[in-house]
């Protein structure tokens, strides 16, 4: 009698340590597929981005995905804001997620590379004085504003020398120094040679301002207000 109900308050004892046992591992399966059930936020590319891309116009090839936060990459974009002013470093294919590492300010995406040309648009070279491109200053990666000064016709035949900025936010894919001074081959170059991107259009008329005039460039920044630009002549300079 006693040897059952010893086997039997065993049994007991048994089967409540086996259902805590149980009761905790369900516990922590639940928290387990909880935690990796949160979802997060990233970015994602939804179409092929070439090296070289602006953040601005890479911006219709990203889209917002919510995933397990256990997927999501470490140093991830989280805020598209952190990409202004930047270009993609490499090749981004879709599916990926972006990240930060992977976008760069312009000028350091080309010391490891060409800097890409905006789709539809070709480049051009022009060689200019130090002293009409800011003192040199303008690198890879800048916009510029194109100004140039030429003698026109006026109504009446005469000659009306004229300036204007024809151009704003040219992009500067390239730039190269040409020192004119043959004997002193080491010296400071006083010859810069530029390659801007622009449309066709846009590239007959610099041509033009190089051939028939002269051409300044000016630094520009995003926040740079254009909207006083106009054709300047003797009239306009001296009011």
């Amino acid at each position: 009698m006693k040897t059952r109900l010893v086997g039997a308050i065993v049994a007991l004892v048994l089967a409540v340590a086996g259902a805590l046992v149980l009761t905790a591992y369900v516990r922590g399966a639940d928290a387990r597929a909880s935690d990796g059930a949160a979802f997060v936020t990233v970015y994602v590319v939804t179409a092929r981005i070439p090296a070289g891309t602006t953040a601005t116009a890479a911006e219709t090839r990203i889209a917002e995905k919510s995933i397990p936060a256990s997927a999501a990459v470490a140093g991830r974009v989280t805020d598209l804001n952190q990409l202004d002013g930047k270009v993609a470093d490499v090749a981004l294919v879709p599916g990926e997620q972006i990240l930060a590492s992977r976008w760069l300010p312009p000028a350091e995406h080309a010391a490891h590379g060409k800097l890409q040309v905006p789709a539809g648009m070709q480049t051009v070279t022009i060689a200019l004085p130090i002293e009409r491109i800011v003192g040199g200053t303008v690198k890879v990666g800048d916009t510029v504003g194109i100004v140039i000064a030429a003698t026109l016709k006026s109504a009446g035949g005469t000659d009306a020398p004229t300036t204007k900025e024809v151009f704003q936010k040219v992009l500067v894919t390239a730039v190269a120094s040409a020192s004119t001074q043959t004997s002193k081959a080491s010296g400071p170059a006083d010859i810069v040679m530029v390659t801007l991107a622009r449309s066709t259009a846009d590239i007959e008329k610099l041509v033009w301002g190089q051939q028939f005039g002269t051409v300044w460039l000016t630094t520009e920044t995003a926040k740079s207000d254009e909207s006083g630009s106009r054709q300047a002549n003797g009239n306009e300079v001296f009011k």
